[in-house]
């Protein structure tokens, strides 16, 4: 009868990846990602791996074939892999932590299902603006709203925010409800597009804009009070002022580039508008008629 083989205490990388059913590669991607600790270098410049390195790479390995991400073993291990197999308790705080990061990744990607659902049921571009601004325009006539009136809104909500492109959607809400007034907006807007760089900041087209600017507005504010949204303006502050106290407000930060906080005037700065100087002139003067009419007793 052979003699039984003796088993050696520690095994190249080869072995240890063959007994574990992985590869030598997979095993330095463990080492690289902070789940495996390298082990020294022998004197022939091998490491070489023990019982303790198996057993952890067991694990590591159910659990990897059990869906769980690398990221979250190593989380969920944080330091203390189990020494022997059956060490139930140490096992089961992994499990416990392993099965706690997963009840957040759950919670999270149903709030992201939510939103895709949410994005779904209004349309795409609708549902990409804050809650705050598509309820706003929730009573909007099917098909009314346009891609330019959303992508506004998108602007405004990035400037100053949801609270901002909410009041503003009011504007697209009137709109969107009085074809004849739609038709008068696409008409002054019409008029603006038609200073382009081959008229002078001087010339008469350049202040008939600006009137014709003005009167629409003037019209255009006169609908919004007429139809009570000033009233629902003053309920949405009121209601942004409760759920944001100012005792609590904490600054601004910009997430979509990780920079410092920017104010609106910053972020303007940084949008690029294709206006021609006259256009920005026109658009100076409509705003200089409609605040000397405000200051007129």
């Amino acid at each position: 009868m052979p003699p039984f083989p003796t088993p050696p205490r520690q095994v190249l990388i080869g072995d240890a990846a063959a007994f574990v059913g992985v590869t030598p590669r997979t095993i330095r991607h463990y080492h690289q990602v902070g789940l495996l600790p390298e082990r020294e270098r022998g004197g022939d410049g091998r490491r070489r791996y023990g019982y303790e390195e198996i057993i952890r790479l067991l694990w590591i390995r159910r659990m990897a074939d059990a869906g769980i991400a690398l990221d979250d073993i190593r989380d969920a291990f944080d330091g203390a892999a189990p020494r022997a197999a059956d060490d139930e308790d140490e096992v089961a705080g992994v499990l416990e932590r392993l099965e706690d990061a997963l009840a957040e990744q759950e919670a999270e990607l149903q709030r992201k299902r939510a939103s895709v659902q949410r994005m779904r049921a209004l349309g795409s571009r609708l549902g990409l603006l804050d809650d705050l601004v598509s309820g706003r325009l929730e009573h909007a006539p099917e098909g009314s709203l346009r891609q330019n009136d959303l992508d506004a809104l998108l602007v405004t909500e990035r400037i100053f925010g949801p609270l901002g492109a909410a009041v503003q959607a009011g504007r697209f809400l009137a709109l969107a409800r009085d074809p004849a007034l739609r038709a008068e907006s696409d008409r002054v807007d019409a008029t603006e597009e038609a200073l382009d760089d081959t008229v002078a900041v001087d010339s008469p087209q350049v202040a008939e804009a600006a009137a014709e600017r003005h009167a629409f507005e003037t019209s255009l504010m006169r609908v919004i009070e007429e139809s009570g949204q000033a009233e629902e303006d003053d309920a949405l502050f009121d209601t942004w002022d409760e759920l944001h106290p100012i005792e609590n407000a904490e600054p601004a930060s910009d997430v979509t580039g990780g920079s410092r906080a920017k104010n609106a005037a910053e972020i303007i700065r940084s949008m690029p508008y294709d206006f021609s100087p006259a256009r920005l002139r026109s658009m100076e003067l409509a705003v200089e008629l409609g605040a000397s009419e405000a200051s007129a007793p």
